[in-house]
């Protein structure tokens, strides 16, 4: 049996998570970007034809940088800023360490074939999720470092369950938030450039699993093939490039960020009660928290695994959905033991 003063505090933990970890606008209202060009110094990375990746990475990641320094409210903080050796351990580091929003990796592609062209941007890979948890949680602990971190954090410790529940929920963002953002890019370069598009993929690597906040990794084409280097070594062709980049950043930023300051400050959320039976489920005391997602889910769509009674609610635009109402601990317990049964092992007793 779940005693109140738990459910108080997993909420609290929750609610702690989300204010630390929630990717917000800084109270300075700046939205931070760390750009990195992929390679560099020691490391040429790919050359083909006479066109250096190290090179055209850094002058389109330099292009997009200045673009983005243009546009109200943005800090861009950049992980090499001429030709050095860059070890690929530190880059995501230098997002981490600051907090930042995005990290944006780019660099060129290359194969033996000479035909194959197009652009492709990378996100997470499933496969490593484990790994960027391990960072999330990594991360997190420094706030034992901190003078007085009880009273500032109120109980919240990156080692315990119920936080690890928030870094899954978190992941699961930034995942989505990763796609999300790598879909505009390959849009932009599609629909304005009319470059070949090769699409959104999430693959093991180590700069964007070992970075705790939305990332993709651009790869601005092949260098292998002549035609399409000649455009990416051009000036014409990386202020192009560039402009894409920038403009998907700045469309991710308005789409995402534009009214937030402070995430603790938010506004209540919104209650929606999307069943059928919706007086009993406002009568109960007690609901199983499901997941939580920005994307808004159909509550009768086959996500809920033949669950009845789903109700949602949207705070800072991440919908959480629930199952049931209960007015009691113990008949909340055997809807959460329900929920569990169909597949939702995270699920928890939230009271109201």
């Amino acid at each position: 049996m779940f005693s109140l003063k738990y459910i108080k505090f997993t909420l609290l933990v929750l609610l702690m998570f989300q204010v630390l970890a929630v990717p917000a606008q800084r109270k300075n209202g700046k939205f931070t970007v760390v750009l990195d060009a992929g390679h560099g110094g020691k490391d040429p990375g790919n050359s083909y034809h006479g066109f250096v990746e190290k090179e055209i990475a850094l002058k389109t990641t330099l292009k997009v940088g200045d673009m983005l320094k243009r546009e109200k409210d943005f800090d861009i903080v950049y992980t090499r800023e001429t030709d050095v050796f860059i070890e690929l351990v530190n880059r995501p580091k230098v997002a981490n360490k600051i907090d930042a929003n995005l990290f944006v990796s780019i660099h060129c592609n290359s194969v033996s074939n000479h035909a194959p062209s197009g652009t492709e941007t990378f996100v997470m890979g499933l496969s490593r999720t484990d790994m960027n948890m391990e960072v999330a949680k990594a991360e997190n602990s420094v706030i034992f470092l901190e003078d007085d971190y009880k009273k500032t954090y109120k109980g919240f410790d990156p080692h315990k369950p119920e936080t690890l529940l928030g870094l899954k929920l978190q992941q699961e963002e930034n995942l989505y938030n990763s796609i999300n953002l790598a879909s505009g890019i390959q849009d932009n370069f599609t629909n304005n450039l009319g470059r070949k598009t090769r699409g959104v993929k999430q693959q093991p690597l180590w700069v964007l699993d070992a970075a705790y906040m939305p990332s993709v990794l651009i790869e601005l084409g092949f260098l292998s093939n002549k035609e399409e280097g000649e455009f990416l070594n051009s000036d014409a062709g990386q202020n192009k490039m560039a402009r894409e980049i920038a403009d998907a950043i700045i469309a991710y930023k308005r789409q995402n960020f534009n009214e937030v300051e402070e995430v603790a400050t938010a506004k209540p959320a919104v209650v929606k009660d999307v069943v059928e039976d919706t007086k009993a489920i406002a009568n109960g005391k007690f609901k199983v928290q499901l997941f939580a997602t920005s994307r808004k889910r159909d509550v009768r769509s086959d996500d809920f695994k033949g669950l009845k009674r789903i109700t949602y609610t949207v705070e800072n635009k991440l919908y959480k959905y629930f199952y049931g109402a209960a007015a009691n601990e113990d008949e909340a317990k055997k809807l959460c033991d329900e929920a569990k049964g169909k597949g939702f092992t995270d699920a928890f007793i939230v009271s109201y």
